[in-house]
């Protein structure tokens, strides 16, 4: 069982709620706590968002409960036309479509259980419980361990590059399992996914001040970047998979180039990132470049040749041929990551380390 931080805050979330209600005289508190459970995001700007869509949604749906509440009643047949109406307008304003889970609640209590007189002001109150619950949830998201996307995103892509490097080299030398190694790859495929996630939530984090603002900008672009050379990994390491068998009946000097040369990127795509982290400095990332460009010519000028010198039928070179195109492509995202990490640096000179 783990607990992480997300699910401490919903609970501290519904614990502040309940304790609001109590000590506002704002009955029954768990409407406050329900509504506080459902609202808390995964990131703050995401929260101060579902505040803003949530308040519209929630005076949309509580208008329209007093009217039809005095206006008809509170059957089960109007409270279901409230209902209908409310999400209607929800959506018609293009407001976010996960307020209309609270909207309904909010609509149910205000007209489900309503006095005969001071209507408007029982539906204030249960109007009240649910706005207490929203701003709750908004404050822990706050105060309360704020998430850190740009160090969870780092360690994550770090640690799914690693994975594929790892595995990349084993098959390069005709070391590994094939069925462990599948699973592994079908993971770092989907750990790709939750990467993107991710990278969302990062970027949708807002900085306030002149002085961090750009340096964000330009981390954003970054990180968006160190996504794409890590997924051109991970294909490089499914075309191999795919590949295998061909891969291993290339003519030795090949298959030699191939490891030399993956052997190469891998390192220098480690090196760029902990060129990021600060763990490094830019001695050796000129000349890695210029040692992988060197080897990405010679790959690509013996693959060409054995074509020439009916070294491989044109059925295995054409087999072999996306491989060749990823580690190109692979080789030329490694280049731009790099130029852009330096270029960070030479405008950012306070966050080297």
């Amino acid at each position: 069982m783990r607990f992480g931080a997300r699910i401490f805050k919903t609970g501290l979330a519904v614990i502040i709620a309940l304790y609001a209600a109590h000590l506002l005289g704002l009955e029954p508190a768990f409407f406050a706590g329900l509504t506080a459970g459902l609202t808390i995001q995964p990131s703050i700007y995401r929260t101060y968002q579902r505040i803003l869509h949530q308040v519209q949604a929630n005076l949309i749906g509580a208008a329209l409960a007093v009217i039809f509440g005095l206006a008809f009643g509170q059957e089960p047949f109007v409270i279901g036309v409230v209902v209908m109406i409310s999400i209607a307008i929800i959506l018609k304003l293009g407001l976010d479509s996960s307020t209309i889970p609270v909207t309904i609640v909010t609509i149910v209590i205000i007209m489900g259980n309503s006095p005969d007189d001071g209507y408007a002001m029982f539906a204030l109150a249960r109007f009240s419980l649910i706005m207490l619950g929203v701003f709750s949830a908004f404050l822990v998201n706050l105060f309360f361990l704020p998430p850190k996307y740009e160090n969870k995103l780092y360690d994550e892509i770090f640690a799914t590059t690693e994975n594929a490097a790892r595995w990349i080299r084993l098959i390069t030398r005709q070391d590994t399992n094939v069925q462990a190694r599948r699973e592994d790859l079908e993971e770092s495929r989907e750990k790709l996914v939750e990467l993107d996630q991710l990278y969302l939530f990062y970027k949708e984090e807002r900085n306030y001040f002149r002085k961090t603002k750009f340096a964000k900008a330009r981390k954003v672009v970054l990180f968006r970047e160190m996504l794409t050379a890590t997924r051109e990994l991970v294909h490089v390491l499914g075309s191999l998979d795919e590949r295998e068998n061909d891969f291993y009946h290339l003519p030795e000097h090949m298959k030699r180039l191939v490891q030399q040369q993956m052997d190469h990127l891998t390192n220098y795509h480690g090196r760029i990132l902990a060129r990021y982290s600060g763990k490094v400095t830019t001695q050796m990332t000129d000349f890695m470049s210029e040692e992988a460009d060197e080897g990405n010519e010679s790959l690509t000028e013996s693959f060409m040749n054995s074509y020439d010198y009916k070294e491989l039928s044109r059925e295995e070179w054409l087999n072999l041929l996306p491989l060749i195109a990823y580690i190109i492509e692979y080789n030329s995202q490694l280049d731009h990551l790099d130029r852009l990490v330096e270029s960070y640096f030479t405008y950012h000179q306070e966050d080297d380390n």
